[in-house]
């Protein structure tokens, strides 16, 4: 069994032994900004929008079965009246026009993202190329594991159910996993030993048994 130090979840700060194997609250591993705080439900009204946000989109999308070229069409056209309304109706009152906040055209804030897209996507394919070569055969499994039943899933649903589903496990289950630790702890404990025995009987029998060629490496 892991070692567990329980700590409370209302100081960031205070260190714990958890699941990942850290002397880290969840609050650190999260990263321990807004994001972290969104996730968390530090700020509950934030979350709580956020979470609505979603909702609607998905009924929007999956329920009602809404179109999104015609929900953007909308959006357009309701924008477009409201600051033809606003342009007009300010100088009856004294206001000054509408205008476009320069962060939302910022040329910095596009490069910044798009480098970070990229970043993140040359890792991916980079570590998914070294488990697909072979090199750890136990996180080949997983992957051809993970990869099957998400596409038996993803057969049983729409793509904008998943997205969704994948969203609100991101905004339960880690303030549940900080409420209830020791004992997430102690489940994920006794099922990783049971996890690395089968895998032992299974290495051993079967998977030692497969001849295997050498894996080239790859040339920068």
């Amino acid at each position: 069994m892991l070692p567990h130090v329980q700590s409370d979840s209302s100081d960031d700060d205070q260190p714990s032994i958890s699941l990942f194997r850290r002397p880290r609250s969840v609050h650190k591993l999260l990263g321990g900004r807004k994001v972290a705080d969104v996730l968390l439900w530090r700020n509950r009204n934030l979350s709580a929008g956020i979470l609505a946000g979603a909702t609607l989109v998905w009924f929007l999308f999956d329920v009602v079965e809404y179109n999104i070229v015609t929900l953007l069409c909308h959006i357009a056209l309701l924008g477009m009246l409201l600051l033809f309304i606003w342009s007009n109706a300010a100088p009856l009152f004294d206001r000054p026009p509408p205008h476009i906040p320069e962060v939302i055209v910022s040329e910095h804030a596009f490069r910044e993202v798009a480098l970070s897209i990229h970043y993140k996507l040359a890792h991916f394919v980079s570590v998914l190329y070294d488990i697909a070569c072979g090199k750890d055969l136990k996180k080949f499994l997983m992957v051809i594991g993970s990869l099957w039943i998400l596409a038996i899933v993803g057969d049983t649903c729409s793509f904008t159910t998943l997205l969704y589903v994948g969203f609100l496990c991101a905004l339960t289950l880690p303030v549940l996993y900080e409420r209830y630790e020791a004992e997430v702890d102690r489940i994920i404990a006794k099922g990783s030993d049971d996890l690395k025995k089968f895998y032992k009987k299974v290495d051993s029998n079967v998977l030692n048994k497969i001849p295997r060629g050498p894996v080239k490496t790859k040339v920068y």
